[in-house]
């Protein structure tokens, strides 16, 4: 498998721990460890667990014109940011369809630190640059450079606070500083994936090891638990954050899938990619919804599957699962717009069983720790 796989600079971690490994967007990551998938979902939400999401890609973006290239780019405006604040954007072609979403880090007034996801790197980094005219600025990829874990939980605060010099006292969500972690130059930022407070943690992937195993060591005492992929989605479904090819894509655009709050249309920003396809979309209205999904009855929704009305397929299931949390069945899924209002029954179609269903705006759970 690693023959043809990127490495997470963890992966021999990873391997000590005895995690099941599996291909995704192109590396080979945990997708749980032997405690399996439940038991670090409930560490999340109870505790605390610890994430490898080093396949994540990093571009800086630096020079005088950096603003200016990202809020060509970018749907959000990162003109918004003040230095030490996280952004949530996308990334849309022309006709307003999702390319990727991804974090915008404002580092310095003219550099920027952009997080995409793995499985587009390549693709973002030519399609950003391509955009560069008459622009003094510069667009270098940094991932092969970077390490990134997560630590999550609402005990993160806590577990993590002894091992930094970084004040996390002071930082609120979505803001970010530099400090040391068990003694290694860092970017800590309080985001995440799940649904609970925690932290994101940028570093020198030569000294990924002693990030992670020096956070495992001095907390194991505390309960960190190391977390893999599959939880990392289970816990992302119960808050219903979207995943890119699977809730979004190419297929559907910013406003279909439930993006509209991140794209800006100030005039004094400019015009960015995908704008003028966004406003005449919004003006007349979306096709269809991304909506959530909460079954009545037991079953497993997977992507894929049909939602049916009346015994006609009107929509698909993008992402499910059956909720560790709720003890429930609950995906992400489209439906035309005037069917995507919460309290409409659907059925989900699992194996030629029609299973009943209600629609329901995300988070399906209610009780996360994230501190806004």
């Amino acid at each position: 498998m690693s023959d043809t796989l990127e490495l997470s600079p963890l992966d021999t971690e990873h391997q000590v721990l005895k995690a099941k490994m599996v291909p995704f967007a192109g590396y080979r990551m945990p997708i749980q460890y032997p405690t399996g998938i439940q038991t670090e979902h409930r560490a999340v939400r109870e505790g605390v667990g610890l994430f490898d999401v080093s396949h994540m890609g990093e571009f800086e973006v630096e020079g005088p014109d950096a603003l200016t290239l990202l809020r060509r780019v970018a749907v959000n405006d990162a003109g918004r940011l003040e230095v030490g604040q996280a952004q949530y954007s996308a990334l849309c072609a022309e006709d307003g369809t999702v390319m990727d979403d991804l974090l915008v880090y404002r580092l310095a007034p003219d550099r920027f630190l952009l997080v995409v996801n793995a499985s587009n790197r390549k693709e973002d980094l030519e399609w950003i640059r391509s955009h560069i005219r008459r622009m003094d600025v510069k667009v270098q990829d940094r991932s092969a450079a970077t390490a990134l874990v997560a630590i999550q939980g609402p005990r993160a605060h806590q577990i993590l606070a002894p091992l930094t010099t970084a004040n996390l006292d002071q930082m609120g969500y979505y803001r970010f500083a530099a400090g040391r972690v068990m003694g290694v130059e860092s970017l800590v930022a309080r985001t995440g994936y799940t649904g609970e407070d925690g932290f994101e943690i940028y570093h020198p992937a030569e000294r990924a090891t002693d990030v992670w195993r020096g956070i495992l060591e001095q907390s194991r005492r505390e309960g960190v638990v190391p977390a893999g992929l599959g939880a990392r989605d289970t816990l992302r479904l119960e808050v219903g954050y979207p995943l890119y090819g699977n809730d979004l894509s190419r297929e559907y655009t910013a406003l279909e899938s439930g993006l509209g709050w991140i794209v800006k249309f100030d005039k004094e920003r400019g015009n960015f990619v995908g704008r003028e396809a966004l406003a005449r979309e919004k003006e007349e209205g979306s096709r269809r919804r991304l909506t959530g999904i909460r079954l009545e009855e037991r079953g497993f929704p997977r992507s894929g599957y049909p939602l049916v009305v009346d015994g006609e397929e009107v929509g698909v299931v993008t992402s499910g699962t059956l909720s560790p949390s709720l003890e429930q069945g609950i995906a992400l899924g489209y439906l035309p717009t005037e069917m995507a209002k919460p309290g409409t029954q659907v059925h989900v179609r699992i194996r030629n069983r029609d299973v009943p269903a209600v629609v329901e705006r995300p988070p399906f759970y209610k009780d996360g720790s994230i501190r806004r």
